[in-house]
């Protein structure tokens, strides 16, 4: 039997089991949305179908089986915070043509010593400096090849593969279009009349959290590579040309706007939009129309999958009754409960898609945020970061697949590595998020 075919099945299987042990506790409704949304996710997990055909199939299975409206359920594919990643990655895709990323990896990664642990330190801030204006995958793809360049000592690949993976990661998190679990956070806050992060205010409590995870990770990465030697330079213009200096102009006028509009709080969707429509002026922009190619609508299509399952879970009642299950955890400081939200986000994503997860945990957080008498926007903006701080599988993150893509680190390499960092990453989030947020 073909090996989707048994992808699928499993799925199917996996999916009924799901409806009857949800059927003991839950209604019927809440078990069969638990029933459609365990098929979602293991269909994900399993890539028996395009990431697009299944992120479309909540539009059929939904109504279908009486979980949510049509309308309602089709709704959530057009949010503005989808529009603002259209815009968002509009701008990549001009950045990408005139090759402005490879200028500003060359120049960043100029500034650290030519060592290993320099070229460790360089490759995971570059990373994370490209993921929070590109996003994490994106990014991801272009330093891949230029860590794989870099040295012909195994062992030291690992590093620096890692290095690029992990700072993809950590820098996901500095903006709101830098990893889709940050836009579903965007949309649940709008869904929900919740006050709105606009990107200023959203980089003023990520960016602390970032910078201590920079520190921290490419240190650990490079203990024990004094020995290790780096023999390739590396390639590529130092110098701007027309076209990218004009680009590199139009990002400026973009972060001053954006500042400005932290006390505007205009939607932030129409500005990026904008932008991203503006690179196709001709003798003003960079790219056609064929280029829209480029565009992964099937990332697009994902956003409104999580949407509609966030929206299945709070208009079924489903989120409130398991965080009623959960209400226990209510009588817990909120120290700990942020940092219960923080592990339990962080290890379940390792199994499963980041996004789904997040799609399916803030209605419940929201509903145990206010059950707990707790910031229901700080346990959220928790729940959000530690769905892309997950360092050990390669299905938690795209960044973590493209990097076991490479084919120079096991499985065993990266969980070895990831676990510790989990850790450190789920006790600075609770940290910073007591501090700061």
């Amino acid at each position: 039997m073909d090996k989707s075919y048994k992808s699928i099945i499993i799925s199917l299987c996996l999916s009924g089991i799901a409806y009857l042990l949800a059927g003991l506790v839950f209604t019927e409704i809440q078990t069969r949305l638990i029933s459609s949304v365990v098929f979602l996710v293991a269909m994900w997990t399993n890539e028996s179908l395009p990431l697009g055909v299944v992120s479309l199939l909540p539009i059929i299975l939904f109504p279908t089986f009486d979980i949510l409206p049509l309308n309602d359920t089709t709704a959530n594919y057009s949010k503005s915070i989808i529009f603002l990643f259209l815009g968002g990655f509009l701008m990549a895709i001009a950045v990408e043509k005139i090759g402005l990323h490879k200028v500003i990896a060359h120049k960043l990664l100029g500034i650290f010593p030519s060592t290993a642990r320099g070229i460790i330190f360089s490759l995971s801030i570059t990373s994370a400096f490209l993921s929070s204006l590109l996003s994490n995958t994106t990014t991801a793809l272009l330093l891949m090849p230029i860590a794989l360049f870099l040295t012909d000592i195994p062992k030291l690949k690992i590093r620096l593969v890692l290095a690029v993976a992990y700072g993809a990661s950590i820098g996901g998190i500095i903006t709101p279009i830098g990893t889709p679990p940050n836009l579903i956070l965007m949309g649940f806050l709008e869904e929900n009349n919740l006050e709105m992060l606009t990107f200023m205010s959203w980089m003023f409590k990520t960016i602390p959290l970032a910078i201590i995870m920079l520190v921290i990770v490419p240190y650990v990465l490079s203990l024990g590579t004094k020995t290790f030697s780096i023999s390739n330079e590396i390639q590529g213009d130092k110098k701007l040309n027309s076209e990218q200096k004009r680009l590199l102009y139009i990002l400026g006028t973009l972060v001053v706007v954006l500042f400005v509009n932290s006390f505007l709080k205009l939607n932030e969707a129409i500005i990026l939009l904008g932008y991203g429509l503006f690179m196709f002026i001709p003798k003003f922009g960079f790219i056609d129309w064929d280029e829209t190619r480029k565009v992964p609508y099937e990332i697009m299509f994902l956003f409104g999958a999580g949407f509609s399952i966030a929206k299945a879970f709070s208009s079924t009642g489903l989120a409130f009754d398991i965080s009623q299950l959960l209400l226990n955890l209510t009588q817990l400081s909120p120290l700990i409960l942020i940092l219960i939200v923080a592990a339990l986000i962080t290890f379940t994503t390792e199994v499963t898609s980041n996004t789904a997860l997040i799609s399916i945990a803030l209605p419940i957080i929201f509903s145990l945020g206010a059950s707990a008498n707790i910031d229901v926007n700080l346990l959220l903006m928790v729940a959000t970061i530690c769905a892309s701080y997950a360092f050990m599988l390669p299905i938690a993150t795209p960044p973590n697949a493209i990097a076991m893509s490479s084919k120079i680190l096991t499985i065993k390499d990266m969980a070895s590595y990831g676990i510790l960092f989990n850790v450190i990453a789920i006790c600075m989030t609770t940290v910073v998020a007591m501090l700061i947020w």
